[in-house]
C-alpha cells in the first residue's frame, strides 16, 4: 500500500496513542464497450441513414457513439460509402476517421464483427492487424499469429505488411523452446557483483552442475550490469536466441521491473529474486523467489503475539521506501491478529542522533502536551536541582518515559538498532523486545544491540550455524563443489532452478505447460524445507525466527520467550 500522508502524534499518559496511516488508493479506469449495431453487406441507397451528422464522423464524438460500428458499415466500400457528391471532399477525412475508430475505439469483439462483413480491404486488414495487436497483449500467441497472417494475406499498405512480418518473425522464434536451457539475467559486473555471482552459483548447483553425474541441463547467462535496458535485451535475447525454457533473475529494483515486463510481454517463465513490491503483478508468468517484506512481517508478528503473548507495539522507523513499506505491513498485521500499535515515529534514514526520535516514541519531547505533570515533577526537584533551561534535557531528566508497549519494531539495519537501542536504554527504557528483519542477522549484532542483546527477535530464511542447516545436502554439496560456505542468495539461486529443473524432467517441457506446473507447486522439497507457490505466485519457504542467546544468533524458541 502506498502512503499519501504517514504521521503520528504521541499520547499523553493514560490516553490511547492508535495513529493512522493514510494510503492512496488506485481506480481503475474502464473504458466503456460500444454496442454493435446491424452491419449492411453494402452500402446502398436503402441502407438506413445514420441518426447524427456526417460532421461527427469528424470529431471524437462520433468513437462515443453507439452507432460507430454501423458507421464502419456503411463506409465498408471503396469510397468509404459516400453517397452524397457534395460530401465527396471529405473522403480524406472518412478514410482517416475510419482508421482512427479501428485502432482506438472498437474492441476485439466488435472488430471480429466487422471483419465478418467488412468489404473494404484497407479497413479489413486494419482491423486483422489490430486483432494481432489485442492477441499480443492478452499473451494469446496462436491467435496473434492468425490475426497478422491474415492481414498479410490481403493488405495493401506496405507500413501495415512489414510490421505484420515483423510480429509474425517474432512469434515464430517465441515457439522455438529448449527445455533443458534455462536463461539467467543478473548484474554480475558492479556493485552488484558479489551477490549476482553467490545467486549464479546457487543456480549452478541447482542445475546439477558439479555432480558426479552429468547434467543435461545448459545455461544461457546475461549481465544485465544493473542497467534496465540491457537488462531488456538480454531477456530478448535468451528466448529469441538461445531459446530458453524459463529465466531467472530479477535481483535488484532497478532492473527487476523492465526484466519482468518483457519477459511477460513474450510470454516466458521468469523467478525474479527481487523484493521490490507487487513485482508479480506484471504478468501471470512472473513468480518470486525471495524472502519479502511480507513474508517476514507475518512470521515475526506470529511470534511475537502467539509465543511471547505480546499485544501492543511501538513502530519506529526510517521514513524511506523500506521503512514506510514495512511499517505499513506491520501495522496491518498486528491488527489483523488482534494487536494494538499504541505508538510511532519516523526518523530521516540519514539520521545518526536517535535522541529526539526516541522521545517523541515516548512523550518526553512536547513537554506542553504533559505541562501539569511536568511542573509538578519540576516543583519536587527544585530544591535539589539547578534549574534547566534547556527544555529537551530537562523533559528527559525529569518526565518518565511513557512506555505503552511490548515490543518495538525497527524496520531498518543493525547499525540504526544499535543507536535507537542505545538511545532508549539512556532514555529509560526497559524490560520491552526489539523486532526486527533479516537485515539484524548479521555477525556482531549482540554488540550492536548493547543492552537489548537478549531482547532481540527477527527473522530470516537461512541461518548457517542451525544444526539442521548444516546437515542438509544442499550445504554439503555446495561445499564439495566450491569448497565455500552457502548463504541465503546462494539458496535462492540453488531453490530456483533445482524447482525449474525437476519440473522440467516431470514433463513441462515448453513455456506454457512450465508456466501452469509453477502456479501448481506444492509441498516441494526444496534445500531447507517445503516449497509451495502461492496465488500471488510468491514461492513461500519456511523462515527462521531468530533471537540471541549469550550472543549468539539461536533459532527462538518458546522456552526463550520467558528470559
Amino acid at each position: 500500500m502506498k502512503i499519501a500522508q504517514f504521521f503520528f502524534l504521541f499520547v499523553l499518559v493514560g490516553c490511547s496513542s492508535t495513529r493512522s496511516i493514510y494510503r492512496e488508493q488506485e481506480t481503475a479506469k474502464k473504458r466503456p464497450a460500444i454496442l454493435i449495431a446491424p452491419v449492411p453487406t453494402a452500402a446502398t441507397n436503402s441502407d438506413p441513414k445514420p441518426s447524427f451528422s456526417s460532421e461527427q464522423l469528424l470529431t471524437n464524438e462520433v468513437g462515443k457513439n453507439t452507432q460507430a460500428a454501423h458507421w464502419l458499415g456503411v463506409l465498408f466500400n471503396y469510397d468509404f460509402g459516400i453517397q452524397d457528391p457534395a460530401q465527396s471532399g471529405n473522403h480524406d477525412k472518412y478514410k482517416e476517421k475510419s482508421f482512427e475508430i479501428i485502432d482506438a475505439r472498437l474492441s476485439g469483439d466488435e472488430l471480429e464483427q466487422f471483419t465478418d462483413k467488412a468489404r473494404s480491404t484497407p479497413l479489413k486488414s486494419a482491423a486483422w492487424f489490430r486483432l494481432g495487436e489485442l492477441s499480443l497483449e492478452k499473451r494469446d500467441y496462436s491467435l496473434a499469429r492468425k490475426f497478422f497472417g491474415r492481414c498479410m494475406a490481403i493488405t495493401e499498405e506496405p507500413t501495415r505488411s512489414e510490421r505484420a512480418r515483423q510480429y509474425l518473425e517474432q512469434l515464430e522464434s517465441l515457439k522455438k523452446v529448449e527445455p533443458k536451457t534455462v536463461g539467467v539475467v543478473l548484474p554480475l559486473t558492479g556493485k552488484q557483483a558479489g551477490v549476482s555471482q553467490k545467486i549464479l552459483r546457487g543456480i549452478q548447483l541447482g542445475l546439477g552442475f558439479g555432480s558426479k553425474i552429468p547434467t543435461s541441463f545448459r545455461l544461457a547467462v546475461v549481465d544485465s550490469e544493473a542497467n534496465p535496458d540491457l537488462a531488456r535485451r538480454g531477456i530478448d535475447k535468451l528466448i529469441k536466441e538461445d531459446n530458453v525454457i524459463a529465466i531467472v533473475g530479477g535481483v535488484i529494483s532497478k532492473t527487476a521491473t523492465a526484466e519482468a515486463a518483457m519477459a511477460s510481454e513474450l510470454g516466458v517463465p521468469l523467478i525474479t529474486l527481487t523484493q521490490k513490491s507487487g513485482i508479480t503483478e506484471i504478468g501471470p508468468n512472473i513468480f518470486r523467489n525471495s524472502m519479502t517484506s511480507e513474508m517476514q512481517v507475518r512470521n515475526l508478528v506470529r511470534t511475537a503475539m502467539h509465543d511471547l503473548h505480546l499485544t501492543k507495539f511501538a513502530i519506529i522507523f526510517p521514513n524511506d521506501s523500506y521503512g514506510i513499506e514495512y511499517a505499513n505491513i506491520f501495522w496491518d498485521e498486528v491488527l489483523a491478529r488482534g494487536g494494538e500499535i499504541t505508538a510511532a515515529q519516523s526518523y530521516s534514514p540519514k539520521e545518526t542522533d536517535f535522541r529526539f526520535a526516541v522521545q517523541k516514541l515516548v512523550g518526553t519531547y512536547y513537554i506542553e502536551a504533559r505541562h501539569d505533570e511536568y511542573k509538578l515533577r519540576a516543583k519536587e526537584q527544585q530544591d535539589t536541582q539547578q534549574k534547566k533551561t534547556d527544555r529537551d534535557k530537562v523533559g528527559g531528566d525529569i518526565l518518565p518515559p511513557v512506555v505503552n508497549f511490548d515490543a518495538i519494531f525497527i524496520p531498518d539495519g543493525a547499525k540504526a538498532m544499535g543507536q535507537i537501542s542505545a538511545m532508549l536504554a539512556y532514555n529509560g527504557i526497559k524490560g520491552v523486545k526489539l523486532l526486527g528483519t533479516n537485515l539484524w542477522n548479521i555477525s556482531g549484532i549482540a554488540k550492536r544491540a548493547g543492552p537489548f542483546s537478549e531482547s532481540l527477535l527477527f527473522v530470516d530464511s537461512f541461518l548457517s550455524t542451525d544444526e539442521k542447516v548444516a546437515r542438509s545436502s544442499f550445504v554439503r554439496d555446495f561445499k564439495a563443489v566450491y569448497s565455500d560456505e552457502p548463504g541465503v542468495f546462494e539458496l535462492q539461486g540453488y531453490d530456483s532452478a533445482l524447482v525449474l529443473r525437476q519440473l522440467v524432467a516431470q514433463g513441462a517441457t515448453n513455456r506454457d505447460s512450465l508456466n501452469e506446473s509453477l502456479n501448481r507447486l506444492s509441498d516441494f522439497n526444496g534445500a531447507l524445507g517445503e516449497l509451495s507457490m502461492s496465488e500471488d505466485r510468491e514461492i513461500l519457504r519456511p523462515l527462521l525466527s531468530l533471537t540471541l542467546s549469550n550472543g549468539i544468533v539461536v533459532p527462538f524458541q518458546s522456552s526463550l520467550s520467558k528470559k
